[in-house]
């Protein structure tokens, strides 16, 4: 028996995002998902680099009992990686990834995976998701701190504990199992599993038949429901070639972050091509035409340096250039100065007024936020106004509080939860949580 993969990939901005960070991979050894993160680009350039850094083994074909090791070398080279062009681009300091990824020997699957991306299977009747989520209320959950329900109103849900960041070791989940004919995988970011119930998520894999139909529609009803973050989905039947009609996929889809970046990269730095490219609109799947510059037929004169349109008499408006009524022919390009320069006017005001409100309104903005951290010693906890990031060297954000809480004092959960950041509303919320970690001191020393 030869089994072989039947899958697609789409990839989708969603609703609020004006880019996507996402990128995912369909091949016939491999498929993955991975979430960018960290704005200005970053999240872009890291979800592209660990899809880029993995790909490769789509082509190598490693031995069954060669696959785990060989997906944790492919993870820890995307996390180098990540490092370097950190180097290089310090302003990418931030930015990060998670990873999902399933490596095919015949039937034998590696799945390895870092973050809140998911993968399910769907074996008959049974549906169940094979990842178990990096994030801080996985493990209030797994804790029994809060409960399933809890989760999607929870204020820290997307705080993610796990990722590839090139700046901390890489510690990946890794599993080996076999497939079955009939089996169909979902790998997903979470701005499907985290807008779509499982429940919907397993009904729709279950009713549509072809896995672009599955993909395209588990796309739409995250678009539906609000589509707050970028939405990625790749879905896999695994067939028997003897006796499938329509046989596997023979080439590799890349969606998202990477297939833009990639494209850029092919088309060269400042083409025409890639200025096209970064035009396009709606879902990452589908890209606009080039936009050439072509005379119609219509108007032979514009062919011609030197002519312009004939004088139309239906036109009762129309005035000759000031150079032709003296009688003098108009200098080359004269008129069409005249023409266009209130409108670069026009642009020019328009420019300077929207960023003059970008400015105003995101100060605006990051003064109304509030965050619980290290202190700049990184001994105790602090609190900070503005935004923990900073811009060309010049940090958005103060330390307006000393807890005096120490670091080492708290337990391990809150611990990291305080090093990746705790975000709130304002500062009395911020002064609660600080409340809520003096509380969780106190009882760890005490059971102690």
């Amino acid at each position: 028996m030869t089994i072989a993969l039947r899958y697609a990939a789409y990839s989708d901005v969603g609703c609020l995002r004006e880019g996507n960070e996402d990128s995912g991979y369909a091949g016939q050894h491999l498929l993955a998902v991975a979430d960018g993160m960290g704005g200005y680009a970053g999240g872009e350039v890291a979800s592209s680099i660990a899809i880029s850094s993995i790909r490769r083994l789509d082509f190598e074909s490693p031995r069954s009992d060669e696959m785990a090791e060989v997906l944790q070398q492919a993870v820890e080279q995307a996390n180098a990686s990540l490092s370097r062009r950190i180097m290089e681009e310090p302003q990418l300091e931030n930015m990060g990834t998670t990873l999902t990824a399933m490596l095919w020997a015949g039937s034998r699957v590696a799945l390895i995976h870092i973050g809140d991306s998911r993968a399910y299977l769907m074996r008959g009747s049974r549906f169940e998701q094979i990842t178990h989520d990096h994030t801080l209320v996985q493990t209030l959950v797994d804790e029994g701190k809060i409960t399933e329900e809890e989760v999607a109103t929870h204020p820290q849900r997307s705080l993610i504990l796990r990722a590839l960041d090139g700046k901390s070791p890489v510690d990946p989940d890794i599993s080996i199992s076999e497939a079955k004919p009939g089996d169909r995988y979902l790998l997903c970011s979470d701005g499907l599993s985290g807008v779509v119930s499982k429940k919907t998520i397993h009904e729709t894999l279950a009713t549509e038949a072809d896995p672009r139909g599955a993909a395209k529609k588990l796309i739409e009803l995250a678009i539906r429901g609000g589509g707050p973050d970028n939405i990625t989905a790749v879905v896999a039947d695994v067939i028997e070639t003897e006796t499938d009609r329509e046989g596997p996929t023979s080439s590799a889809q890349i969606v998202g972050a990477a297939d833009q970046r990639r494209e850029h990269d092919d088309q060269g730095n400042d083409s025409p091509a890639r200025r096209a490219q970064e035009l396009r609109g709606g879902g990452d799947t589908a890209e606009m035409d080039p936009v050439r510059d072509e005379v119609p037929a219509e108007a032979p004169y514009a062919a011609a340096p030197g002519h312009h349109e004939p004088y139309d008499d239906d036109y009762d408006d129309y005035e000759a250039p000031p150079a032709a009524r003296r009688g003098r022919p108009e200098p080359e390009g004269g008129y069409r100065t005249r023409r266009w320069w209130p409108m670069v006017l026009v642009f020019v005001v328009v420019v300077a007024v929207v960023a003059g409100a970008t400015y105003y309104f995101g100060r605006q903005y990051v003064d109304s936020q509030y965050y619980v951290g290290p202190s700049p010693s990184g001994d105790t906890v602090s609190i900070y106004q503005g935004i923990n990031t900073d811009i060309a060297g010049f940090s958005l954000s103060e330390e307006i509080e000393d807890t005096r809480i120490s670091l080492d004092s708290l337990p391990e959960a809150d611990r990291g939860a305080v090093e990746n950041t705790l975000p709130a509303e304002n500062l009395d919320d911020a002064r609660e949580r600080v409340d809520m970690l003096g509380q969780d001191t106190a009882t760890e020393e005490g059971s102690g």
